[in-house]
């Protein structure tokens, strides 16, 4: 028997189209984009071509789109630039985001807060979903810039990003709206014109491509600045030589996802739905985290906890049964205090650390899951048997 991985929110293995579509800008268009002459000029061509197909993918301009180095910078260059532009024009220093949002920004947030901005925190339901009465009472003339994201990396939760831009706005036509569409890219429909954003990250590695890119929306005229300096790359946005290679592949992993989305979210959400529904009947005392209703969180995401039993413990057993998984966002791995996002959701501390994050992707199989309900079960009750009676 082979490994199966469940943790694809975590990162996704890159596609073979894609690594595919990257091979020629690694071996023979290598050039530096900035460069006039021919090998230039040849990465150049391939990295026009790759902005216009994710601008099309997105119903943008080629103009508006900004290359980074992936997720988090995307997020950080978006609060950042936003609210110091925003500033700069007299407009304010306050911002708003969500109890639950990736640390990418919440901890570009509360940096802010320590160079003298002000923000405001939103609270979230049982589901993770965000309060929008809370949301229209924090918005105000102040308020300069508004994070929420697309849907939640832990748990799954589908927030109502649309709606919470017709509140911010009516609130304050003047503000700027960003979320974090990172977990949510290639899943659901993350356009700016659907969405309603003007600011909107994506990384690469999510989507079956490449680590160490991503991008930035900037819808044209949003109050905005750069926040890395040392050349004129990216219209004067992002300094630093373009990665043509890691660009090429996010746009062939864009475009794969977006023809391939029905397919792939019918695909997770059958096997999804399986541990969502089956798991809580095999493990007494499971509790599942966000939305019970599958609509309202992703395809492929199942969380929860078990009572009685230590989170790191269920991992570590299910990694020596070649079984990969996680209890969150891999980016707070190794943590000692439990989910920020789970305690949000007014979830019991102690029951946050034994949480578990499954997320299914395009490659996994129905003898994968199968082989996880028949694991899982045995590995919990052991694991509750050596802790002793409660």
């Amino acid at each position: 028997m082979g490994r199966i991985y469940l943790d694809h929110a975590a990162t996704t293995p890159p596609d073979p189209r894609v690594v595919e579509a990257m091979i020629p800008m690694l071996t023979t268009h290598w050039g530096n984009p900035s460069s006039i002459y021919l090998e230039g000029q040849e990465a150049r061509r391939a990295l026009d071509a790759a902005r216009k197909l994710v601008a099309d993918l997105l119903g943008a301009q080629p103009k508006e789109i900004v290359f980074t180095s992936g997720g988090t910078e995307a997020d950080n260059a978006a609060i950042r630039g936003a609210a110091f532009a925003q500033r700069d024009r007299g407009r304010g220093d306050h911002i708003v985001t969500t109890q639950v949002e990736h640390h990418a920004v919440l901890h570009t947030v509360e940096q802010l807060e320590r160079e003298g901005f002000r923000a405001t925190y939103l609270p979230v339901d049982r589901d993770g979903t965000v309060d929008l009465a809370a949301l229209e009472d924090a918005v105000g003339p102040e308020t300069t810039v508004v994070s929420v994201m697309t849907a939640n990396n832990e748990v799954g939760t589908i927030q109502p990003v649309a709606e919470a831009v017709r509140i911010a706005r009516a609130r304050n036509p003047k503000v700027v709206v960003h979320t974090d569409a990172v977990q949510a890219a290639g899943a659901i429909d993350i356009t700016p014109a659907a969405l309603g954003v003007d600011l909107l990250s994506i990384a690469g590695h999510k989507l079956y491509g490449p680590k160490g890119v991503g991008l930035l929306y900037i819808k044209n005229r949003t109050p905005w600045q750069p926040t890395m300096f040392g050349g004129s790359q990216e219209k004067e946005r992002r300094a630093g030589t373009e990665n043509v290679a890691g660009i090429v592949g996010l746009a062939a992993a864009m475009k794969l996802a977006w023809d391939e989305s029905a397919a792939r979210t019918a695909h997770t959400r059958r096997l999804r739905d399986r541990l969502l529904f089956e798991l809580p009947e095999r493990i007494p005392d499971t509790v599942i985290t966000g939305p019970a209703n599958p609509d309202r969180r992703l395809a492929n995401n199942f969380s929860c906890c078990f009572r009685n039993v230590e989170g790191e413990s269920v991992l570590l057993a299910l990694d020596m049964a070649d079984i990969a998984a996680s209890s969150g966002s891999a980016c707070t791995t190794g943590a000692l205090e439990p989910s920020h996002v789970l305690t949000a959701m007014g979830i019991d501390p102690d029951l946050a650390h034994a949480s578990l994050r499954l997320t299914v992707g395009k490659g996994t199989t129905e003898a994968d899951i199968d082989r996880v309900l028949a694991t899982l079960p045995d590995i919990v009750a052991r694991l509750r048997s050596l802790a002793g009676p409660v």
